[in-house]
């Protein structure tokens, strides 16, 4: 596959998309926030009559607090606000209702953008994904393990739940630039904790935790399948890193999710992921006009749907020979008649 060449003025063109507008911040902030603390609070009190009214509302409350999370996102990106210390505090208490840390993800997160679709660091900010040949190599047990950790309970479920409940608590990433973040996360943890427990000691234990709990696992369920839809399409890209694109990282490694308008709203038009990676420095209310602005960029990117995306949940497996991914189905095919 070769990379993706672009007139550097056409690239240069979407610096204008990074001015931040802090009165577009704060309506933001605003109509994230109160809807999310109003329904958050018609939650706690429907307690009362049915956990299935609770449910309901929480699937809504959820997709708020998705919103509120790509704020934080994008004052991880160093844009959003223009001052940087409005920035910190917003972002900050973003990280308190989403529970994802702030500065420790942040850091990750970069991470990503900066080697997205690099195989050698597909582990951090990423979903692992195997080659073909690395499967192959497996022995049965690991074999096992893979398709356990690629199935859809645990892809979409029990992974997302313990990423956000337990993956986050923990500084279990190693690199030295790293080592300054571990005591914010350890700090972060602690005022959690302290706000949980005094929460649910004046507003009940069951009822502050059930109602919380409810938001958080449906929280990371949708923001999970968003980040799989983005860069586990069927024609994405994964190179070793002396083969590796940036540009083609972003646009062929990310994809243009063309999901109904309320719910581009309601996640901050992350959908358009392949503008986001060419320059994470345009903050979520100025996606759509650079879109706008710039169609030509979506000859090179994957367009789905939503019920085009559902599809995806059976990719497992990057096939370098093929430069897509495939399905387990379709690997166990091709090792039996030996083309693997």
């Amino acid at each position: 596959m070769e990379n993706i060449k672009i007139d550097k003025s056409l690239l240069k063109s979407f610096k204008i998309y990074t001015q931040t507008n802090k009165t577009k911040a704060t309506i933001q902030i605003i109509n994230s926030f109160i809807p999310f603390i109003g329904i958050w609070i018609l939650m706690y009190f429907s307690l009362d009559y049915s956990y299935w009214i609770t449910f309901l509302l929480g699937i809504v409350n959820a997709f708020f607090l998705v919103r509120i999370f790509i704020i934080q996102h994008d004052c991880g990106h160093r844009t959003f606000l223009d001052n940087s210390k409005a920035r910190a505090i917003v972002g900050y208490i973003c990280s308190i209702f989403s529970t994802i840390p702030f500065h420790y993800w942040a850091k990750s997160h970069h991470l990503h953008h900066s080697h997205n679709g690099q195989l050698e660091l597909r582990d951090i900010g990423d979903i692992n994904t195997l080659t073909v040949i690395e499967f192959k190599a497996l022995n049965a047990w690991g074999r096992f393990k893979y398709r356990l950790y690629r199935s859809i309970p645990v892809m979409f479920v029990l992974g997302p739940i313990y990423y956000v409940l337990i993956h986050n608590r923990i500084p279990s990433i190693s690199m030295d630039v790293f080592k300054n973040e571990k005591w914010r996360l350890w700090l972060n943890n602690i005022i959690l904790a302290v706000m949980f427990v005094t929460l649910g000691y004046f507003l009940g234990w069951g009822k502050f935790f059930i109602t919380h709990f409810t938001i958080i696992v449906l929280f990371s369920v949708i923001a999970i399948w968003f980040f799989y839809v983005q860069h586990q399409h069927e024609e994405a890209y994964k190179q070793w890193k002396d083969k590796w694109d940036y540009l083609t990282a972003a646009l062929r490694g990310s994809t243009y999710y063309k999901v109904p308008a309320v719910f581009n709203w309601l996640t901050g038009n992350i959908g358009i992921h392949h503008i986001h990676h060419l320059n994470p420095a345009i903050p979520n209310y100025n996606l759509k006009k650079a879109l706008e602005d710039n169609p030509w960029v979506n000859q090179y990117v994957t367009i789905l749907t939503f019920w085009e995306s559902l599809k995806l949940a059976s990719n497992k497996l990057w096939d370098e020979s093929q430069q897509r991914m495939i399905t387990f189905s379709e690997y166990y095919k091709r090792e039996k008649l030996g083309l693997v």
